[in-house]
């Protein structure tokens, strides 16, 4: 399976490009949100957040979007014939670092305790759409 990937099963694009694409052995992951698979590019529907008619937060849930980040990140290796023990590398995207670094990281421990690929986690200011967290990965296939 050479070439680009995209998954029913993966939040859609918020722009034109793959959810991944295949090089020899190498499967590069665009980047990963936790948009509830199968929304569409503007739609709001992200785990944990409730926003009011101006776009701002009524209620914020950290952990529930990690837990999502995660599910879509599965989706999109499995679709590619990768899977979880095949990353090598993640590099993890945070909007307030300050906040949500020490959650993320307990989460991130459950789920990569045999696997650990390499990580880096970077703060940034914003995402395009209102999420909390972007995961870009590496896996093998």
């Amino acid at each position: 399976m050479e070439g680009r990937i995209n998954s029913q099963n993966a939040p859609k694009a918020v722009g034109l490009y793959p959810h991944a694409r295949k090089v020899g052995s190498l499967l590069f992951l665009s980047g990963v949100g936790p948009r509830v698979a199968g929304s569409g590019t503007h739609d709001s529907q992200v785990p944990g957040l409730k926003l009011d008619h101006n776009g701002n937060f009524e209620s914020f849930n950290f952990e529930a979007q990690v837990h999502s980040v995660f599910a879509n990140v599965k989706a999109v290796l499995e679709e590619a014939g990768s899977g979880w023990e095949n990353l090598v590398d993640v590099t993890v995207f945070l909007v307030d670092m300050k906040r949500d670094f020490k959650t993320f990281n307990r989460i991130y421990a459950e789920y990569f305790k045999d696997n650990q690929p390499c990580r880096t986690t970077v703060a940034i200011n914003s995402l395009p759409t209102p999420i909390a967290i972007e995961l870009k990965c590496i896996a093998t296939v």
